[in-house]
């Protein structure tokens, strides 16, 4: 069976998110018009940019767990220059963004909470991922013969 290691992360994040649409995680009101952070000029111009970020953010949780809402912030920041002159300076993602995806993780029961830890994932959370991979490997190896050994 193939982990969530294996495969391209573009491919997994796709899949996932195609998929949390299905379920039930619905977007915020707010956005469709809020931006990603401090960083970001203007908001997302996907509109479906909710569910990916939901997948990413679940793909973050399973490699780098037990990850706090502030760990996630500084992940999901940027450096953004000065206009004018001066070194980068990094600016957090918005925490409201990241909260929210994680507690309609929570809600499917993707994601549990360790105290003063921060999220890991569940088993649920991981059997799901694993599989996801375990399918995505598989149409790589039917595209590409020679990734046969990787299986």
């Amino acid at each position: 069976m193939a982990k969530v290691y294996d495969v391209p992360a573009n491919a997994l994040i796709n899949k996932l998110s195609e998929v949390l649409k299905t379920e039930d995680i619905p977007a915020p009101a707010w956005s469709l018009f809020v931006k990603t952070g401090a960083h970001a000029d203007k908001a997302p111009q996907k509109s479906d940019w909710w569910h990916t970020r939901c997948a990413s953010i679940l793909r973050k949780i399973y490699l780098h767990g037990p990850v706090s809402v502030n760990d996630l912030r500084t992940m999901y920041g940027d450096g953004k220059r000065n206009k004018y002159y001066g070194a980068r300076h990094h600016k957090d993602a918005s925490g409201a963004i990241i909260r929210n995806a994680i507690h309609g993780l929570e809600k499917l029961g993707y994601v549990e909470k360790v105290e003063k830890k921060g999220r890991v994932i569940s088993r649920q959370g991981m059997q799901k991922l694993d599989k996801m991979s375990t399918e995505i490997l598989n149409e790589m190896i039917q595209n590409t013969p020679k990734l046969k050994i990787y299986s």
